[in-house]
């Protein structure tokens, strides 16, 4: 059985160098787009003057450059209908956004589709500003035969776009795109709850003895004789019954049959036994989260868990793979885990992969298995990854201790590269440690630097993360901060640490009280979670 994977990386590598020939059972994907954009912005001409170091492929922004350029180079030299329609989009679409979009999309969905199984399925979640174009690119990728829903999915009731000035009705839905690899593709009808008005109107009759509700339906056959429903007499009715008279008699004898006053039988629906109505394709039950789903972690991007449990238990069975290649804060991962299936997930930023660990830890505690691909694994490692993307690396860093990022954005720090919130005394106030990240040589001026920008935030600690050992005069300043005295805990703890990158590789964090981290919202407990072990220092 496949092993579930965290992918950190760019999905088109991975997926081309780890994920095999036709060895996914679902995938789901729900692509960064920049759906805040205007139109113009969206389809105005570019120069491609940008550089391709100027872009990153997986930022929710894309621009035509000459990264964008080479990518829709690829896609028309690979041939076939793909390349017949994006040559056809830059026709129409010229060099725009748009179409660095769809190039950029292109290769992706390619790979999705090689590692899709003969019996598998495909979603992906998009917006309308450019699911009619991926539709496309998926037809000519999986073949048209294969589309078997264009699914709205109703997010909010209303919502503030419409405003003064406006010219446009209000922005609610979201498109998802399903495919389903032939007749063989898994599908399991998916219900929701009857109406109560519904139910009221509807199944009227009470059973004295049960209390059971029901409502009647015509025992008679469809299309009469000439359809080969059988002839007989029953209760003084003859008729084309859908039953035969072996079963009639069992139905009778069930009390399953209702009979008029004239003695004609109507068959008995218990509201009890009804499975509620089949999903359609659209999806008004399910809304966008808010501040106050506790399942909420904070990630901009995040989608239900309702969505996608919709979609895995429709088009997968247990023990099977799902895919998520724009795997963002893991809610695919989460549901799959939950749903006994094996998963794969993939994201371009260790924000994302620091983000799912600890979201699979928070819900299922330590009977989440999975390997995490990508991430550094020793101090050449980090090395590397700090001299190829600094930001990068101190998110990695920060993951390591548990800590947010200070400015997800990368914009101006004011000396601050991440925060530890935690309580420590039971209705306490919120504290906080404040975390710095030095990839180059380090020195004293750092922890001066630092300490004077722990005063200037409140903070109750702080931490100095390195990769050079600290010298003795830095150890020295780092201790002449003197400690941190818990009243909850009666400890205390260095206002100051310094911590390097080998000691994180090996396990060792920042040492601090806490009740309760809150750094970072956390997943409530699954369902399927073991139960974890007390302990004073848990997370």
């Amino acid at each position: 059985m496949t092993d579930n994977v965290l992918y950190y990386g760019d999905n088109l590598d991975v997926l081309r160098h780890h994920v095999k020939d036709e060895s996914v059972d679902l995938v789901y994907l729900d692509p960064p787009f920049n759906s805040n954009a205007s139109y113009n912005v969206l389809f105005a001409e570019q120069s491609g003057e940008r550089s391709a170091a100027q872009i990153r492929a997986f930022q929710d922004t894309w621009r035509w450059d000459r990264s964008a350029a080479a990518a829709y180079q690829e896609a028309v030299e690979a041939g076939g209908d793909l390349s017949k329609a994006m040559q056809a989009f830059r026709t129409i679409l010229g060099d725009s956004n748009m179409l660095a979009y769809l190039a950029m999309m292109a290769p992706r969905l390619m790979e999705l589709g090689r590692v899709l199984k003969p019996t598998g399925s495909l979603y992906l979640h998009c917006d309308p500003n450019a699911s009619h174009y991926l539709k496309l690119l998926l037809d000519s990728i999986l073949g048209p035969e294969n589309f078997r829903n264009e699914i709205i999915w109703r997010r909010y009731g209303a919502h503030n776009d419409v405003g003064q000035g406006s010219r446009h009705f209000g922005r609610v839905h979201d498109t998802l795109l399903f495919y389903g690899m032939g007749d063989d593709a898994v599908w399991e009808q998916q219900f929701v709850p009857l109406d109560p008005s519904y139910v009221e109107q509807t199944y009227r009759g009470v059973e004295p003895a049960t209390g059971r509700r029901y409502t009647t339906t015509p025992m008679t056959g469809p299309g009469g004789a000439a359809k080969g429903n059988p002839v007989f007499t029953w209760n003084g009715h003859t008729r084309a019954w859908r039953y035969s008279e072996e079963t009639m008699q069992r139905l009778h004898a069930e009390g399953r049959i209702h009979y008029s006053g004239t003695g004609y039988a109507r068959q008995k629906l218990y509201l009890d036994e009804s499975k509620g109505v089949p999903v359609q394709d659209i999806w008004a039950d399910i809304s966008s989260l808010s501040g106050a789903h506790a399942e909420r972690l904070g990630y901009q991007t995040q989608k239900p868990e309702a969505l996608l449990e919709r979609i895995l238990r429709a088009s997968s069975n247990k023990g099977e793979v799902v895919l998520d290649p724009f795997c963002g804060c893991g809610t695919t991962v989460a549901v799959a885990e939950r749903l006994g299936r094996r998963w794969i997930g993939i994201d371009l930023t260790h924000l994302a992969t620091s983000l799912i660990k600890g979201r699979l830890k928070d819900a299922f505690n330590e009977s989440a298995e999975f390997r995490v691909v990508g991430e550094p694994v020793s101090v050449e490692d980090a090395r590397e990854l700090a001299g190829s993307d600094p930001y990068q690396f101190q998110w990695w860093a920060l993951g390591l201790v548990g800590a947010r990022p200070a400015d997800e954005k990368k914009g101006a720090d004011k000396g601050v590269d991440g925060r530890i919130f935690f309580h420590d005394e039971p209705g306490g106030k919120t504290k906080q440690i404040i975390l710095s990240v030095k990839a180059g040589k380090t020195g004293r001026a750092h922890v001066h630097e630092l300490r004077g920008v722990m005063e200037r935030e409140g903070a109750e600690m702080a931490a100095l993360l390195t990769f050079q050992p600290p010298t003795q005069p830095m150890t020295a300043d780092a201790a002449s901060a003197g400690f941190y005295s818990s009243p909850g805990w009666n400890t205390t703890h260095p206002r100051i640490q310094l911590l390097t990158v080998e000691q994180l590789l090996g396990g060792k964090g920042i040492d601090y009280p806490h009740l309760t981290s809150v750094t970072f919202r956390k997943a409530p407990k699954s369902e399927q979670a073991a139960p974890a072990a007390d302990t004073l220092f848990g997370t």
